[in-house]
């Protein structure tokens, strides 16, 4: 007689991994990455990747950390002398003035952030987060069992985030203010003035500032400034950057944080817990970065203003696209809003999608970011590129 089994249980993951949801911009760059495994010739503009190649004496810097057997282990938050290169150069730009054992070195910025987050987040706080948003924010946030409390910034004010728009939102359970300036995905910059009074509040009420300045160095508004340099509120400031966008690193992944010995100790034991040290020799090659020539930086910063320049003159000239001038990263977030409820095009992800297909050029919808009237184009990539993406757009957007 044949046994009686009951069937398996259905497969039930932990519930803190239902809170969030796949990177839009992860999506958007792997449906760019199918159609052109199908042999189309497709025009990405969906990756935040600088098109420049990392410069020769951070590759030169990496190749003599692999012959020179610099292939160990380190200590988890990076080792002695890039944590010294990190804040000698932040404090070189922006009169910071932070310590060794205030700096944490991981892989990738997001990284960073991400074991930030874990740190100062518990269930129930709340996030003041501006929109439109870099994608990984909220998802961040509600892993670790926060609310993020949504800042809603006005298009017509080109996205500009005030300290009083910020003020407003504060509670009792506010624990953490989180500023991106310049923002991805619009661009905007926020005024030195501003975030200085953001730090100084939040301070008072004993709230954390986490500032992401991951594009510090692409600001186009000749008021470069980090919330690091407001030494006396250091005690309730995070400050994250990376070497991704600044020196073409993407793929390198080495991110680093600036706060206080306690927050940078106890985000080096969640670290410690995960990944362990960053790779040891992009920790040889972002030395290199950090304390070699910095003529790159204003070299790439130089071409990104001329491209911004071009691709928002070239959207404003196809009807029915709104496009704000962004003052800051790689990126343009045009207003669609003219093309919704035209034939199948109901939302952006709608016109993304469907100006992938039709026109195989890629964009991320601005659901991913908190909107839904807007597409993220980025522009690191030749002009050429671009003008192939402005004409399939205006190919697309005429067909609708």
């Amino acid at each position: 007689m044949t046994p009686v089994t009951e069937a398996p249980a259905a497969l039930k993951f932990a519930e803190r991994i239902g809170r969030i949801e796949p990177s839009a911009t992860m999506a958007a760059a792997a449906e760019a990455d199918k159609l052109r495994q199908q042999g189309i010739k497709v025009v990405d503009l969906t990756a935040g990747e600088p098109h420049f190649t990392t410069p020769q004496h951070i590759k030169d810097a990496a190749i003599a950390a692999i012959q020179g057997n610099f292939t160990r282990y380190t200590a988890v938050g990076g080792t002695n002398e890039l944590r010294d290169a990190i804040v000698q150069r932040h404090g070189a730009d922006f009169g910071s003035g932070y310590k060794r054992e205030e700096a944490i070195a991981s892989v990738g910025g997001k990284h960073v952030l991400f074991n930030a987050i874990q740190v100062l987040v518990d269930h129930g706080d709340e996030v003041i987060l501006p929109v439109p948003y870099w994608v990984s924010f909220k998802d961040i946030v509600r892993y670790a069992g926060g609310n993020c409390v949504l800042l809603q910034s006005d298009e017509s004010q080109n996205f500009r985030v005030t300290a009083d728009m910020v003020a407003r939102l504060v509670t009792p359970r506010t624990k953490l203010i989180i500023l991106n300036s310049p923002s991805n995905p619009s661009g905007a910059v926020m005024s030195p003035e501003d975030q200085t009074e953001v730090v100084r509040f939040a301070a008072e009420r004993g709230i954390w500032v986490l500032s992401d300045e991951c594009y510090v160095y692409l600001n186009y508004t000749g008021k470069n400034f980090s919330v690091g340099s407001l030494r006396e509120y250091h005690e309730r400031i995070f400050v994250c950057g990376s070497l991704s966008k600044t020196y073409a690193m993407t793929g390198w992944r080495l991110g680093y944080g600036l706060a206080p010995a306690k927050l940078v100790s106890a985000m080096a034991k969640l670290q410690g817990q995960s990944t362990s040290n960053p790779t040891s020799i992009v920790q040889k090659a972002a030395v290199a970065a950090l304390q070699g020539p910095q003529e790159c930086v204003q070299e790439m910063r130089a071409e990104y203003i001329k491209l911004r320049d071009h691709i928002v003159k070239g959207l404003r000239a196809i009807p029915g696209v709104q496009c704000n001038m962004p003052e800051g990263a790689f990126y343009v977030y045009p207003n669609i809003s003219a093309f919704l409820g035209k034939g199948s095009v109901k939302t952006a992800s709608d016109f993304a999608s469907g100006l992938l297909r039709e026109a195989h050029v890629a964009t991320v919808a601005g659901e991913g970011f908190g909107t839904n009237e807007h597409v993220r184009i980025s522009y690191a990539t030749s002009q050429a590129e671009l003008d192939r993406g402005l004409e399939g757009i205006r190919k697309f957007v005429s067909s609708l």
